[in-house]
């Protein structure tokens, strides 16, 4: 690695982002500023600390300092070199067709965000090999303390564009909770968590997921452990607190995942609750595809001059091709019949409307012979993680699921969503319809509409500024397979 000294970070200050307010310093250009940031987020590792030596013993005449400087900078980068990188046990990389949403970078790498070798570590065998554009744009400004609200497409990276600072800016000998990170459903819990761990599988850190609908006293017990960085759904989290076993006095960083829905009415009370118990430095950081007005008066009550990250130029996937078929309800079944046989599905998430349309849909698929699971939030909590885990895996092709599923569930492997029930709004649509082409990879929509569905197709097309087209005889592979 060639860390370049005095370097500021990319992406600050000329970005597509916004601005922070009320902070000079991102602006800092000239070498003496430059010089100071890289001593406030010093490079890990033996280059900054032989660098701290010299300036400790002040070394006497001008020309010996500087010949030894350069010794000592030839040796770091001899040891920083490409070898650590040779033993690591990266994934082949991904071969398959990616879009701009995730393709048009300013080319940054994630080396040149000064990062723990132990997390580039983490990245890498993650299979991530550069970052996406929301990457490039949050990472920078959440090292340096800063307050952000982003706005990106579903599948872009934004889980990473969080984990990465979270993982970076935590103690790792300091044996408290750092961060705390919020999402809205428990299926979302798990994957966060399980996405932390891999990043920083090569760190001493500790990550605890507790969501509603699991052991109070197994949390309980677990947070008497070790726990750095904590996973969570706001009721949960706000009980444990409350009982004085969660202890968030530490927690200098608080990260809310889909945080239109934590601010929905449902879940907003119990966020608010608990940033009472958070240090009032505390950093908050606000990661959605859609903020609708709740976001905004949330923002000005508890975000210190926020960093504006938006990245929604349009509101769907380019990778997305998107159809409607129109129907008769009771054509339906014979309808997904037919798309079953005629596409070329890896996975597909089927939507329906109402939990009872699940489970008699789930019955029909089953008895077409079709290999189906369905899920839903009034099942049991094991057996909803057993069928997340095993449709995540590859252990059927088809699941058919309500809304419980549309925020920030990420299978790579999905090429095809199917509204069999249509949604009634545009908001729904949009986190559904991106449950496919994750990643900047090309996906297929396709919904099946009523008469009675013909306002609301209507009315989302112009909400989001989409063309959904009517459905071909045959559609092209290439669209969605390649």
């Amino acid at each position: 690695m060639n860390y370049r000294g005095g370097r500021y970070p990319p992406g600050i200050g000329n970005g597509r982002g916004g601005n922070v307010g009320g902070n000079p310093n991102i602006y800092a250009r000239n070498p003496q500023q430059q010089q100071q940031y890289v001593q406030r987020n010093p490079v890990q590792g033996q280059h900054n600390q032989q660098q701290q030596w010299l300036r400790r013993h002040q070394l006497g005449n001008d020309s010996g300092t500087s010949e030894v400087m350069k010794s000592v900078q030839s040796a770091s980068i001899d040891s920083s070199s490409q070898d650590w990188k040779a033993q690591l046990n990266v994934p082949p990389p991904d071969t398959r067709y990616k879009t701009e949403d995730v393709t048009a970078t300013k080319g940054n790498e994630f080396e040149d965000y000064f990062l723990k070798r132990e997390l580039l570590m983490g990245i890498y065998e993650k299979g991530f090999e550069r970052p996406s554009p929301i990457q490039e744009e949050s990472i920078p400004i959440a090292l340096t303390g800063s307050d952000i609200l982003a706005r990106a497409k579903n599948g872009t990276g934004k889980t990473a564009a969080f984990c990465i600072p979270a993982l970076e800016k935590i103690d790792q000998d300091n044996n408290v909770i750092q961060v705390a990170i919020l999402v809205p459903t428990r299926e979302l819990a798990l994957q966060t968590s399980q996405v932390c761990k891999e990043l920083g599988k090569h760190l001493r850190i500790q990550v605890m997921v507790t969501t509603g609908g699991t052991s109070l006293k197994d949390d309980i017990m677990r947070l008497y452990q070790p726990v750095h960085l904590l996973v969570a759904t706001p009721g949960r989290v706000l009980d444990l607190a409350k009982k004085g076993v969660c202890i968030l006095k530490d927690c200098s960083m608080l990260i809310m995942d889909e945080a239109d829905k934590l601010l929905s009415p449902e879940f907003q009370p119990s966020v608010e609750q608990l940033i009472r118990f958070l240090p009032a430095n505390r950093q908050i950081l606000l990661f959605s595809a859609t903020f609708p007005v709740t976001v905004k008066d949330f923002k000005d009550r508890y975000l210190a001059k926020p960093y504006v990250i938006n990245l929604m130029d349009e509101l769907t996937l380019k990778g997305i091709t998107q159809y409607y078929a129109f129907v008769e309800e009771r054509q339906k079944v014979h309808c997904l019949n037919t798309l079953f046989s005629k596409l070329q599905i890896n996975q597909s998430i089927i939507f329906c409307n109402s939990v009872n349309r699940v489970e008699l849909l789930a019955k029909k698929i089953t008895e077409l012979g079709y290999s189906c699971f369905y899920i839903h939030a009034k099942m049991l909590q094991d057996h909803r993680n057993r069928v997340f885990h095993d449709f995540r895996n590859g252990a059927c092709r088809n699941l058919v699921c309500t809304d419980l599923f549309t925020r920030g569930i990420d299978i790579q492997a999905v090429n095809v969503v199917i509204n069999f029930d249509f949604p009634k709004n545009a908001e729904t649509y949009l986190h559904r319809v991106g449950r496919s082409g994750r990643y900047g990879h090309l996906g297929l929509a396709v919904n099946l509409i009523t008469y009675e569905d013909r306002f609301n197709l209507y009315r989302i097309e112009q909400e989001l500024g989409t063309e959904i087209k009517q459905i071909p005889p045959q559609i092209d592979q290439a669209v969605y397979c390649r």
